[in-house]
């Protein structure tokens, strides 16, 4: 188990909590609960976690390779275990591979076994959150060379949580994108489809005239509840998004 840092992290870091990271093998969190419930031993019971979720995910892919491989939504075994078929749901409906939700599926399966121990939870997977919380948290965007990147935030109120906070980026991380979006951020309840469906939006971004194609793409989504595109200096957004801007 390692302890790691991203350097983005320390912006967006809550006061009222405690965050900590934790490393297993590909799966970099940072996490931020409450800072009454936190103590060495959550640490230590928080890692576990992410060792349960890995493992059958882990011996799924063992099994069945293709899972892992494919690009377009792929149709998994009878009895593959749960995260596997939340992923794969998450591909059909966003219209890419399972693996493009793979992030979220992850923070939302740690996410919500924390939130048994913490009101106020946040899982952060290499830009894709989990969030439940009590009290009105804003979330900055960053959209790499964009003139908007770190200008604006997204308002979440408590009645929208658990949620899920997914960003996809065809310019900044190493995650795969066929587009060219600065930022395409998705609101859900589902975290592995806000994950998937950020994926599939970006991907139609390569120009500004792509924003409103991409916006109508993700809104038809069954389970979508907002959504953000920043390509250079435009920005589109639908549903719950409340923006506010970031003080300099």
């Amino acid at each position: 188990m390692d302890f790691t840092e991203r350097s983005y992290r320390q912006d967006h870091r809550q006061e009222d909590l405690v965050h900590f990271q934790l490393a297993v093998r590909e799966t970099d969190l940072d996490i931020g609960i409450r800072k009454e419930r936190f103590t060495s031993e959550l640490v230590e019971w928080a890692a576990e976690i992410i060792r349960d979720c890995r493992r059958p995910l882990e011996d799924y892919i063992q099994k069945d390779p293709g899972f892992a491989s494919s690009l377009t939504p792929y149709t998994v075994l009878p009895d593959a275990p749960i995260i596997v078929k939340r992923m794969a749901e998450a591909g059909r409906l966003a219209g890419v591979g399972p693996m493009a939700a793979v992030a979220g599926a992850v923070a939302e399966w740690v996410g919500k076994s924390i939130a048994k121990r913490s009101r106020d939870v946040i899982v952060e997977n290499g830009g894709d959150i989990f969030m439940r919380t009590s009290r009105i948290r804003k979330v900055g965007i960053f959209a790499g060379d964009s003139p908007l990147s770190n200008l604006v935030a997204i308002e979440i109120r408590p009645n929208q949580t658990p949620l899920g906070i997914c960003t996809s980026s065809g310019k900044v991380g190493h995650s795969l994108s066929y587009g060219k979006a600065d930022a395409v951020v998705v609101l859900s309840p589902s975290v592995p489809l806000a994950d998937a469906v950020a994926t599939a939006t970006g991907n139609l971004v390569q120009t500004t005239d792509d924003l409103e194609r991409a916006i109508a793409f993700a809104s038809q989504i069954e389970g979508v509840t907002g959504i953000l595109v920043i390509k250079d200096d435009r920005l589109a957004v639908w549903g719950s998004v409340k923006l506010l801007p970031i003080k300099a």
